[in-house]
């Protein structure tokens, strides 16, 4: 499905969420899915899911809804789920590993690699099936092997460092939870900066506002 204008990040950051919901519909056997329905599951308007998907050419017909199966494998071309991405992890101390071993890489269109780390503790040690080598390698590694992705999680003081470094080194986009934002755009390499602390500071601000009514 090709796009037919410009996608503005709010589209963007809403077609996970679509496809999270239409891929647990096709997992329990629906076949037709309603802009309405869509729309009442995950807070937004039909209206809004129309423009979304308009964005793409459209999935729907009127009067009929949406064809799940349809409609997930097309969310699934345009976010790229189906293209074999790959990545590597830099940083395994207690938020690598835990990535490491409880987040499906896969599931999100990414193969994961490998991992890499300065500790000699763990390196050689293998945690959700991926191997740590020594941080030493990290560019002769994505050098020759042309990673798509980075994830990051590494200790703020080295990630702008680290960062340019991969990204001179091939590395085409980055995962950061390294707690300093990157703005690489200027290489044209986009970075997706996590921060836990904000989805926090948002539910209590949620919080506040309650209690102030």
């Amino acid at each position: 499905m090709e796009k037919k204008q410009n996608v503005s990040r709010a589209v963007i950051q809403r077609l996970p969420r679509y496809y999270r919901y239409i891929s647990a519909l096709r997992a329990q056997g629906e076949q037709r899915v309603s802009s309405r329905k869509l729309a009442e599951t995950l807070g937004l308007t039909a209206s809004q899911i129309r423009q979304d998907f308009n964005c793409f050419g459209g999935f729907g017909q009127q009067g009929y809804g949406y064809n799940v199966e349809k409609l997930c494998e097309g969310l699934e071309e345009i976010l790229g789920l189906n293209r074999r991405h790959t990545a590597v992890l830099v940083g395994v101390g207690n938020l690598g590993r835990a990535l490491l071993k409880n987040f499906n890489f896969e599931a999100s269109g990414f193969k994961l690699l490998c991992a890499f780390d300065a500790d000699k503790m763990v390196i050689g040690h293998e945690f959700g099936g991926a191997t740590v080598r020594d941080v030493s390698e990290l560019y002769p590694y994505v050098s020759e092997h042309k990673p798509d992705i980075a994830v990051l999680t590494v200790p703020h003081s080295i990630a702008p460092d680290l960062a340019r470094g991969l990204v001179q080194h091939g590395v085409r986009g980055l995962w950061n939870f390294t707690g300093v934002d990157l703005h690489l755009d200027n290489l044209g390499v986009p970075v997706e900066n996590v921060h836990f602390s904000d989805s926090l500071m948002t539910l209590c601000y949620q919080v506040n506002q309650i209690e102030a009514e």
